[in-house]
C-alpha cells in the first residue's frame, strides 16, 4: 500500500467518523429540541397547583434554562466524543491486529470490519503481493543452491584431470615431447574450465553481497563495441561463426564504460553460447527520436514463451544441464538487466522461427551525449 493510497484511505475514514459525529450530535439536538417542546406544550396547556412533582422540576428547568442547556450539551458532547474516540482506537486496534497477522500469517484473508473494508482491501493485495515475493526469493534461493552444488561437483571433474595429467608428467619421464604436448594441452584446457567455474562462484558472491553503481564517463561507444567484437574472435572462430556491425561512426555516450562494457559481452557472449554453427550474429547499434538501441540477433534454437519471460531472473539458465562448458551461473543477464536500468534503459528478449534476439534501449539526449 503506498503513501498516496493511505492517505485517501484515511481521508475517508477521518471524513466519515466526523459526518457521523455531526449527524449524531444534531440528532442529539433534535431529540432534545422536541422533547422540550413537547414538554413546554404539556407545562403550558395544564393547569397546575404548585405542588406537583413535574410542574416543580419544569419551574426549576426553567428558572435556569441556560445552565441546564449548557448541561445537556455538555453530557452530549461527552457521550459522543467518548463514544467516537472509542470507535477511533476500536479501528486503530483492527489495523494493528491486521498488520500483525499480515506478516505472521500470509495464508489467511486479512478481515476488519465494513469501515474498514477498503483497508482490508489493499492490505489482502498487500498480502498477495508478499506471498508472491517470498515464493520468487525462495525459487531463487533454491536455483542458487542448486547451482552452487551443481558448481561444486563440477569442480572436481577438471580438478581430477589436471591433477591426473600432471601427475603422469611428473612421473613418467620417458613420455615422448608429443605426448608431453597433448597432456600439457589438456591440462591447461581443464584448468581453464576450472577457472571458468570459480568465477562463476565469484559472479553469486559480488551479485548477492553488492549493489550496482554507477561511474559516469563519456566513451566513443561505436569503438568499445568493435573492440569487444575483436575480443571475442576466438570464440567466434570455435563454432565457425561470423558476425556483422552496423552502427554510426564515432558515437559518444555518458555511460558506466565497465558496466555497459559487461552488458555488451554478456549479450554476445550468450549470442555465442546457443548460435548454431557457421551462423551469423548481427550486431547492431542506433539511434533513433531520443533513444539508444543496441541489438543481438543470432540463430539458435527458438526459445519457448515460459522460459523467455524469465531469462532474466537470477540463476535461471536455458539449459539445465551442467555437461555444457556453455552453461553460467545464470546470473549474465540478470546483471544486464539491473546495469541497463541503473542508465534508465530497458532490455528485451524475443525469439522465433530459430532466432533469438535481444534489444537495449536507453535513453539518449542532450545530457548523456
Amino acid at each position: 500500500m503506498n503513501k498516496q493510497t493511505t492517505n485517501q484511505l484515511s481521508e475517508q475514514l477521518r471524513r466519515r467518523l466526523l459526518y457521523r459525529f455531526i449527524f449524531s450530535c444534531l440528532l442529539y439536538a433534535g431529540i432534545g429540541g422536541f422533547l422540550f417542546l413537547l414538554i413546554y406544550w404539556y407545562y403550558h396547556t395544564r393547569i397546575w397547583y404548585g405542588y406537583e412533582t413535574f410542574y416543580i422540576v419544569i419551574s426549576t428547568l426553567e428558572r435556569f434554562h441556560e445552565l441546564f442547556m449548557i448541561l445537556y450539551l455538555l453530557i452530549g458532547a461527552l457521550i459522543f466524543g467518548y463514544r467516537y474516540l472509542s470507535k477511533s482506537c476500536a479501528y486503530l486496534d483492527e489495523l494493528l491486529t491486521a498488520s500483525d497477522s499480515l506478516w505472521k500469517n500470509q495464508e489467511e484473508p486479512v478481515v476488519m470490519s465494513d469501515d474498514l473494508r477498503e483497508a482490508s482491501l489493499h492490505m489482502n493485495e498487500v498480502r498477495l503481493d508478499i506471498i508472491e515475493s517470498r515464493k520468487a526469493a525462495n525459487e531463487a534461493e533454491q536455483r542458487k543452491n542448486d547451482l552452487v552444488v551443481y558448481l561444486a561437483h563440477d569442480l572436481k571433474t577438471p580438478l581430477t584431470s589436471v591433477i591426473g595429467y600432471l601427475t603422469l608428467l611428473h612421473d613418467e619421464r620417458e613420455i615422448s615431447p608429443a605426448l608431453q604436448e597433448k597432456y600439457l594441452g589438456v591440462a591447461l584446457e581443464k584448468a581453464e574450465r576450472l577457472e571458468d567455474l570459480i568465477n562463476e562462484f565469484f559472479d553469486i558472491t559480488r551479485f548477492n553481497l553488492t549493489h550496482l553503481t554507477l561511474d559516469l564517463s563519456r566513451i566513443n561507444l561505436t569503438r568499445m563495441l568493435e573492440q569487444t567484437l575483436y575480443e571475442f574472435a576466438p570464440m567466434f572462430a570455435e563454432k565457425n561463426l561470423e558476425y556483422s556491425f552496423h552502427a554510426p561512426q564515432n558515437l559518444e555516450f555518458l555511460c558506466d564504460p565497465d558496466k555497459l562494457q559487461r552488458v555488451f559481452d554478456n549479450l554476445l557472449r550468450n549470442a555465442v553460447n546457443y548460435s548454431f554453427p557457421d551462423t551469423v550474429i548481427d550486431v547492431r547499434l542506433s539511434v533513433d527520436m531520443g533513444v539508444l538501441t543496441f541489438t543481438v540477433e543470432n540463430e539458435g534454437r527458438t526459445i519457448p514463451p515460459e522460459k523467455l519471460e524469465r531469462i532474466f531472473e537470477q540463476f535461471f539458465r536455458l539449459d539445465s544441464s551442467r555437461g555444457s562448458g556453455s552453461g553460467g551461473a545464470g546470473l549474465g543477464l540478470a546483471i544486464a538487466k539491473e546495469i541497463v536500468e541503473l542508465h534508465g534503459g530497458q532490455i528485451f528478449a524475443e525469439s522465433h522461427d530459430n532466432r533469438v534476439i535481444f534489444r537495449v534501449d536507453l535513453p539518449y539526449s542532450s545530457g548523456n551525449r
